[in-house]
């Protein structure tokens, strides 16, 4: 049996789209026909771009919230350590208290809603960063099943939410240093995903192939996957497909 790989492409804008067709097209070339898709919502679409949207959820792409504007201001000084090493203030939520978190919860999917798009089941915060969006503050948020760095938090049906460790890989690499310290984090999880049995996140930015991991990129996709959606490992959405 194929291992099973929540495959995503990120950062989806109207100025990325091409780069995200063309991360489309490498990803079918290795067999994998469906992905996430993380829409930054408040990235300036018009009827054209919510149309090719419509067109990739209509060929059995996973439309996914992430954020709303896909950028932020640091503010604390743990922000802008975030900002320079990990998140290049993209990480939204840093900057948000609880209420304001939870409110862009809502206006993001309420963006899809609003133009006939599906209603997404999964949020992604940008850099992977919740924020002050944790503990009962997910229970007042809209979706389903929040992503974080080291892996999801799925609604049950009762209404609380459990945490399931998940390996990541990432391949956003635009220098030396970040290629050789993501490279060996992606060889660590990828032995991990083999030693739990557990979905690997493959994680795909749109300029990713032409960056310095983007041999890395192609070898991780070419090791043979069964792509899963993250609407089927909630309980309360899909098949619950991860065990405790």
């Amino acid at each position: 049996m194929k291992p099973t790989a929540l495959v995503s492409v990120h950062d989806v804008m109207p100025d990325t789209l091409p780069a995200v067709q063309g991360c489309l097209a490498l990803l079918a070339q290795f067999g994998i026909s469906r992905a996430a898709l993380l829409v930054v919502p408040g990235a300036g679409w018009d009827d054209a771009g919510v149309a090719v949207l419509r067109e990739l959820a209509d060929a059995g792409h996973e439309l996914v919230a992430h954020g709303w504007v896909h950028h932020t201001s640091p503010r604390s000084a743990w922000h802008r350590t975030h900002a320079a090493l990990l998140s290049r203030n993209v990480a939204e939520h840093l900057a948000l208290d609880r209420s304001g978190a939870i409110a862009l919860t809502h206006r993001s999917r309420d963006w899809f809603t609003g133009r006939g798009l599906p209603a997404p089941q999964t949020y992604i915060p940008p850099a992977w960063a919740l924020g002050r969006l944790r503990g009962s503050a997910l229970e007042e948020q809209p979706f389903a099943i929040l992503e974080s760095l080291r892996g999801v938090h799925l609604r049950e049906a009762a209404g609380a939410y459990r945490f399931v460790s998940l390996p990541l890989v990432g391949f956003e690499a635009d220098t030396r240093l970040r290629a050789e310290v993501l490279g060996k984090w992606n060889r660590l999880q990828l032995r991990q995903a083999r030693r739990r049995g557990r979905p690997l996140r493959i994680a795909v930015h749109p300029r990713d192939p032409e960056l310095q991991l983007g041999q890395q990129l192609r070898a991780v996709l070419g090791l043979g996957w069964t792509p899963i959606t993250y609407a089927s490992l909630c309980p309360v959405q899909g098949t619950a497909a991860l065990c405790a």
